[in-house]
């Protein structure tokens, strides 16, 4: 189970894990042990709030499909159970970050202070870009 809030959670019964071979070279062992594991999470069917759902909807992700259905390919560990863990702390992440509201910016003025030490800066780099001239 994957908890986001104190109301919100994911069940493992609407994650679809699935154990695959790894990609690239390996030893031995390499043909005979499945420890790649690939996570489905269908967004549409899921039990997440409509807030969640729209947002992960909207969003523009590499591990979103056009049919809302993420998919995380999880192969970084040598052993299963890691790599299982490894694929449901992506989808916290993607979750969390794809669903955090930003606060709103307020429009402000600069100083009158910071406007002087701008000018400041700029008069001092107009004069050491000036004395690199030729000489006359």
């Amino acid at each position: 189970m994957i908890v986001l809030s104190r109301n919100v959670t994911i069940s493992d019964a609407e994650l679809e894990i699935s154990a695959i071979r790894a990609q690239g070279a390996g030893g031995q062992h390499v043909n005979k042990s499945s420890t790649a594991i690939h996570l489905r999470f269908d967004i549409r069917a899921s039990s997440l709030p409509d807030f969640y759902k729209e947002r992960l909807l909207s969003a523009s992700h590499h591990l979103i499909t056009a049919d809302g259905m993420v998919i995380i390919k999880s192969q970084e560990y040598r052993s299963q159970e890691m790599n299982r863990e490894a694929a449901l702390k992506r989808l916290e992440n993607l979750i969390r970050e794809l669903t955090v509201v930003e606060k709103p910016r307020r429009a402000t003025r600069p100083t009158l202070a910071s406007k002087r030490r701008r000018l400041e800066g700029k008069a001092q780099r107009s004069t050491t870009k000036a004395l690199r001239g030729k000489v006359l």
